[in-house]
């Protein structure tokens, strides 16, 4: 996974906005503060002034911690990845030309149980050998087993050969 760079919020004399909307660490409003009553008001109770959202007019300031500050962010960017590789769910069922019929039915109940999760589906079928030679043959096999699934089921992207390889996307 590429590593985003996230850039980090401007904190006590780092903030360059005459003027804050300041929030307290529980997300009471305090109302708008010129900058260097809103620094006293943080360095009084010994918290940081961190600017949240400096696009505002006029820009956000939290009174808080910088080290809890970090670590919300943190937990926040990891529930965030974690729910967006659950939405990506594209699972893949790998077959060959000549699988034995109760190999095949054991691949469909997988497929069918990944389309009931919400998962996007790609069916492989890689030919080997001769098999490349007849290539109506192995595309007829590879829809005579989107046939036997009985799951509600359309098909993303067609039927698709390459040369070694016929792959077929299908989605709930």
């Amino acid at each position: 996974m590429p590593n985003k760079t996230i850039t980090n919020p401007r904190i006590n004399n780092q903030i360059s906005a005459p003027e804050l909307r300041v929030v307290d660490e529980a997300g009471k409003n305090l109302g708008v503060f010129p900058l260097a009553k809103a620094l006293e008001m943080a360095r009084a109770e010994g918290m940081d002034l961190i600017e949240t959202v400096p696009s505002a007019n006029p820009p956000v300031a939290k009174i808080m911690s910088f080290d809890k500050f970090r670590y919300q962010r943190a937990k926040e960017l990891k529930k965030q990845r974690q729910s967006e590789s659950l939405t990506k769910g594209l699972k893949q069922i790998r077959i060959g030309a000549k699988t034995a019929k109760n190999d095949l039915l054991t691949k469909i109940k997988k497929t069918e149980e990944f389309l009931e999760d919400g998962y996007k589906v790609e069916i492989f079928m890689r030919l080997r050998g001769r098999e490349k030679g007849n290539p109506d043959w192995a595309r007829k096999t590879l829809e005579g087993m989107l046939q036997l699934i009985t799951a509600d089921h359309k098909i993303v992207s067609p039927i698709k050969y390459n040369g070694t390889a016929f792959t077929v996307q299908i989605s709930k």
